[in-house]
């Protein structure tokens, strides 16, 4: 049985170039778990831990019927009150928005082969696991089209650098948003140290 590996299988979407770029990203859908509050804190790592089970719950299925996949790397969508926070650019926000203040969705790709009823009975495994927030996990489809996207390398914190970078860019090429910030995190940043982290920045433009 051959083992799917979305990075392999879509690698355009799990790779970015060090200068900002235009891709076209299709169709795709994940599983979900929205938040908000600072990234560092508890609550945003019980819900990382919350969403793997249920991604391993949902592998070891499609395993048994012959589909087994590797699971995806995490990502993230961002975004802020931007009527407490007006006219802010994209390299601005990082640093002007209090990391309490941002709110995320948290999302794992999953293959293509995946169907509701999968989702369904991953949450209902992890569930009797005992991880009591596996009901709050959703099937989530998302369509970003055309993007700017960019490599970033090196801590969290100097995401301001690169984002301004792809602004830049943006003005340049007369492009404006169109969805949400999206990051692909290639590196696991519970592990990695931060120097070495790399980070895929996404945004959707028109």
């Amino acid at each position: 049985m051959e083992k799917m590996d979305l990075a392999k299988k879509y690698k355009t979407y799990y790779s970015a170039a060090s200068k900002p770029e235009i891709v076209d990203i299709g169709p795709a859908h994940y599983l979900s778990l929205t938040g908000s509050g600072d990234p560092s804190g508890e609550a945003f790592a019980a819900n990382i831990a919350t969403l793997y089970p249920v991604a391993y719950a949902i592998k070891f299925r499609c395993k048994a019927r012959e589909n087994d996949f590797t699971v995806a790397k995490l990502e993230a969508q961002w975004w802020f009150d931007m009527d407490a926070y007006p006219g802010l650019t994209m390299a601005d926000a990082p640093a002007r928005v209090p990391r309490s203040e941002w709110s995320y969705r948290l999302l794992i790709r999953l293959p293509d082969f995946v169907t509701e009823e999968d989702v369904a009975a991953g949450i209902a495994a992890a569930e009797k696991k005992g991880v009591e927030k596996a009901k709050d996990v959703r099937l989530f489809r998302m369509h970003e089209g055309k993007s700017l996207q960019m490599l970033h390398k090196g801590p969290f914190s100097r995401e301001g650098e690169s984002l301004q970078v792809m602004h830049e860019y943006m003005v340049a090429q007369n492009l404006s948003h169109n969805g949400l910030h999206h990051e692909i995190y290639l590196s696991d940043f519970r592990k990695t140290a931060q120097e070495k982290l790399k980070t895929i920045l996404r945004e959707p433009v028109r």
